[in-house]
């Protein structure tokens, strides 16, 4: 009778704590635990202009990448925090190991033997509204062609050359 009352409270206490993600904006990946008693939250008056430098690789080829997740939990991290949609403003810098993610399929496919597991989170953020650029110095030092990447993609001069345009604009700068 001990165990069984035991291991009721220990269920009930789990239940108790644990939460859900929501995923307001990306749907398919990015899910954040809604955080309604938290002091500090996003302005929902702001106008969030973001430019983000992607230059970190897959883990693996099969994999989805963890830093276009990250780009994912932004958006529904502002979102959950009451911040509307159309005022994110939201710049992707892809480069380095990371610019092998924005091949399309049968480039990723022919490279890699698999799948290219970020087609729908590219198709998603673009929906989003996330301007989606790729190094074009990156896709000449790794010989990834240009006419074989996923159609939200365009092709910038560089990287640095987002970042800095975009800063002088006035975005604020991350890095994943």
């Amino acid at each position: 009778m001990k165990r069984l009352l035991f291991f009721c409270l220990t269920l009930l206490t789990i239940s108790a704590f644990s939460q859900t993600r929501v995923n307001p904006i990306i749907k398919s990946q990015g899910g954040v635990f809604p955080v309604p008693y938290a002091d500090e939250k996003p302005d929902p008056n702001l106008e969030y202009n973001i430019v983000i430098e992607i230059e970190r690789p897959s883990d693996k080829p099969d994999t989805l990448s963890w830093a276009l997740n990250n780009v994912a939990r932004l958006l529904n991290l502002h979102a959950s925090g009451g911040v509307p949609k159309e005022k994110l403003h939201v710049i992707l810098a892809i480069h380095g190991g990371a610019a092998y993610t924005v091949m399309n399929n049968e480039a990723h496919r022919t490279k890699y033997g698999v799948d290219n597991p970020n087609l729908k989170l590219y198709q998603e953020l673009s929906d989003a509204g996330v301007k989606i650029y790729v190094c074009g110095q990156s896709l000449i030092a790794r010989n990834i062609d240009r006419t074989k990447m996923v159609p939200q993609m365009k092709v910038a001069t560089s990287m640095l050359t987002v970042l800095t345009t975009y800063q002088l604009k006035g975005y604020a700068v991350l890095r994943f």
